[in-house]
């Protein structure tokens, strides 16, 4: 079995808890119009490794990754190559490492539940909190993630959702009640990230060639996000 992989990064620390060996699969269904890794949405391209072969280079890192640390799969989408990743995290149990996946959440199939059996962490993106916006930015639809995180909850494997923050899209105050109100009606999800909308990947799509769909939209001020975090965390909601 081989796997499509984009990238490694060895010592993360933004993809999920503790420090992290990161995983960037290659290929993607979806066309996220804030995305920072154009470079990934190709399948079949990036370079082809073994299972195997990925672990070594995991349980190098071992013993930085402390109590909470371990390997996160992102992409790309880690969801396209389920079969891979699910062979990825049973070596990594067998070798003592905790396991994370980061994914849309846009794909659910028995390649997806085998895979979830051995997933210990999802970060799931949750980009809007409206159908109109994930047709329009995305490619999908919110039922997909919406279903995948009602499966999270039902195997209780714990969660943080993550959202974008993008200027005339979702910085809103509802928009973060809502995003607010769906942590809270899952008991699975034990933490919420706001991140802010970065620019820094128009260098990718310039030589890439291809447009940067949010590329004319600002970046979000820093006293905004401020904001947003305190709507999200204000009392009586612990996310």
């Amino acid at each position: 079995m081989e796997g499509r992989i984009h990238s490694f990064q060895s010592l993360g620390t933004l993809d999920g808890p503790g420090v992290r060996f990161v995983v960037f699969m290659q290929g993607c269904n979806l066309r996220c119009g804030c995305c920072h890794n154009p470079d990934t949405w190709e399948c079949g391209t990036g370079t082809a490794y073994t299972p195997q072969d990925v672990v070594k280079r995991v349980v190098r890192f071992k013993e930085y990754f402390g109590e909470a640390g371990g390997i996160t799969v992102s992409g790309g989408e880690p969801l396209l190559q389920a079969e891979f990743v699910a062979e990825l995290f049973r070596l990594c149990h067998g070798a003592g490492v905790n396991t994370c996946l980061d994914t849309s959440g846009s794909i659910m199939n028995d390649a997806v539940h085998a895979l979830l059996d051995v997933t210990d962490r999802v970060l799931l993106d949750i980009k809007y909190t409206n159908e109109d916006d994930y047709r329009a930015h995305v490619g999908c639809g919110l039922a997909a993630p919406m279903a995948f995180l009602e499966e999270l909850n039902a195997r209780h494997i714990p969660v943080t959702l993550r959202q974008v923050i993008i200027p005339t899209l979702n910085d809103r105050a509802e928009n973060v009640l809502a995003l607010r109100e769906i942590a809270a009606s899952h008991p699975c999800v034990d933490k919420v990230e706001l991140l802010p909308f970065r620019k820094l990947c128009q260098v990718k799509y310039d030589k890439l060639g291809i447009p940067f769909a949010f590329g004319h939209l600002p970046e979000p001020a820093g006293e905004k996000m401020k904001e947003l975090n305190a709507i999200l965390h204000q009392e009586g909601q612990s996310c």
